[in-house]
């Protein structure tokens, strides 16, 4: 199975990096930037625990109910924070955790390292 991969964007004028990817730069507003694979770990920067449904729709709630789950910013090596669901983070305490990537899509899911599934 391949590893997921978060795909950035990084200028070629001023050298930011950016997610999700983009020919433009959000710095510099160059349309000079280019794909840029981004690192699977990072640090969860903040988060917070949905702990009731939200609006219906769009959302759906799976046939066995609604269960709590974390939300936050992993902020990576590369210079960016990513915005994500964290893994295990209902009961857990996630501050300044580290993490990795665990799927990229629909949305970017991280898991602290060593509970990766």
């Amino acid at each position: 199975m391949d590893e997921p991969v978060l795909e950035g964007s990084e200028c070629g004028v001023c050298g930011t990096v950016g997610f999700p990817a983009s020919t433009m730069c959000a710095r510099c507003a160059t349309p000079t930037a280019r794909p840029r694979p981004l690192s699977r770990d990072g640090v969860v920067w903040a988060y917070t625990v949905q702990r009731f449904p939200p609006k219906s729709p769009p959302y759906v709630a799976p046939a066995e109910g609604f269960s709590p789950y974390a939300v936050g910013w992993v902020e990576l090596p590369d210079g960016i924070r990513v915005e994500a669901l964290l893994d295990g983070g209902a009961d857990t305490d996630l501050d300044r955790a580290p993490v990795r990537l665990v799927a990229a899509s629909p949305v970017p899911r991280f898991a602290v390292i060593g509970e990766e599934v």
